[in-house]
């Protein structure tokens, strides 16, 4: 294994060097756009929601659109209209040298050179909740992700990426304001249009919600809670980050099982597999981590989070949102920290007792006034056309 990594360790240190000799070479196309979502996972988020529209756009119709993929065979993704490359690869290297426009939607690696005349979209990928970059208050000697950065080299690395953006999405006031600190962007770049992401929320019909509930085989004659927890900083092995899955769901079961089924989606970044459980079927129902999230929105007619941004996308919905925080004195003393006051400016209650989340459930307790106020400040710019509105910046006004 150590021989393994050594030679991997060597063909990146020769890819990049190749890289950094011949990029200036490559001319630049202004028709060319290159996407990327959560550094090669799919086809997925903002990238894929700017994507859809333009090839809706006759103005488009002579672009070439690349999509670079980990994976992408195995994966068997099919993208009309699109080009799929090996992320990281040499074809990848060839159009981040060659495409007049990234479409990004997380921190890119610092080796990656961009020239004068590309334009590079940062889309993101939420409204944090946990602090994010510069905002981020740690004690000296704390150390950050898998690699155990510092917090200078933590910064750094956001720096690095933040100096190459043309434009940055906010998807509201609260972050045009956050993303300024967090990431030290000035606000000339900062485009406030909310998420393009959340158009499919926004104007999901009754068809498109049947179709979703076929494709993942969920029954139609029960109401659904989707549970999406997220990931902890200060839990990972080599591979990745794990994550203790603190739910009961037999307990779940007796309690709301006449009524409701769960969904069950683990963040992304988790990498541990969560074993089935035949007394379960038919009640929980366990999504792959990448799948599209925004589809078991749509679906859903509860949330139960933790400390994941999922809310303020789901917010949009107007539906109920419960926050099951198990590990809250723990998470909030020793991790990030939080930008917004979790007792007062969420748009639900916070729960650290699985039994009484669970009875609040079955009983309807919710109080939606406090989602309205939590909707006009965080959800004002989602009319369900942002997409058009970041291409009519980023493309036609360029």
């Amino acid at each position: 294994m150590f021989i393994i990594r050594k030679l991997k360790l060597l063909a990146s240190q020769i890819i990049h060097i190749s890289y950094h000799l011949v990029y200036k070479l490559i001319p630049v196309d202004d028709k060319t756009v290159i996407f990327i979502s959560f550094h090669g996972r799919g086809f997925s988020d903002n990238p894929k929601a700017i994507y859809e529209e333009m090839i809706k756009d006759d103005r488009f119709n002579d672009y070439k659109f690349i999509w670079a993929i980990k994976n992408h065979k195995q994966k068997d993704i099919t993208i009309l209209k699109g080009k799929i490359i090996e992320y990281f690869s040499i074809p990848y290297f060839y159009y981040m040298s060659k495409a007049k426009y990234w479409i990004i939607n997380c921190k890119m690696p610092a080796y990656i050179s961009k020239k004068k005349n590309q334009v590079y979209l940062q889309t993101w990928h939420g409204t944090p909740l946990k602090r994010l970059g510069h905002d981020i208050i740690a004690p000296e000697g704390t150390t950050f992700y898998r690699s155990g950065m510092t917090y200078q080299q933590m910064v750094e690395s956001y720096d690095i990426d933040v100096e190459r953006y043309n434009y940055m999405i906010s998807p509201n006031r609260f972050c045009t304001e956050v993303f300024q600190t967090s990431f030290q962007i000035n606000r000339e770049r900062l485009i406030e249009t909310g998420y393009p992401r959340n158009d499919f929320i926004t104007n999901a019909s009754s068809k498109d919600i049947f179709n979703i509930k076929r494709k993942y085989n969920i029954p139609t004659d029960k109401k659904i809670i989707l549970y999406a927890p997220t990931w902890r900083d200060n839990s990972y092995v080599t591979s990745g980050y794990t994550f203790e899955l603190e739910a009961d769901f037999h307990k779940w079961k007796n309690i709301l099982g006449d009524e409701y089924i769960v969904i069950f989606k683990p963040h992304y970044l988790i990498i541990n597999k969560f074993a089935d459980d035949d007394s379960l079927n038919g009640f929980l129902y366990s999504i792959d981590a990448n799948a599209e999230i925004n589809e078991l929105y749509v679906i859903s007619d509860i949330l139960i989070t933790d400390y994941s941004s999922v809310f303020f996308d789901y917010a949009v919905l107007n539906r109920p949102i419960y926050f099951y925080m198990y590990d809250l004195d723990f998470y909030k003393e020793e991790l990030r920290g939080f930008y917004l006051d979790i007792y007062t400016e969420l748009p639900g209650k916070i729960y650290e007792n699985e039994t009484k989340l669970l009875e609040d459930i079955k009983n309807e307790n919710y109080d939606n006034e406090q989602l309205n106020k939590f909707n006009q400040r965080f959800n004002h710019a989602q009319t369900g056309d942002c997409a058009k509105k970041v291409i009519e910046i980023v493309f036609v006004k360029d």
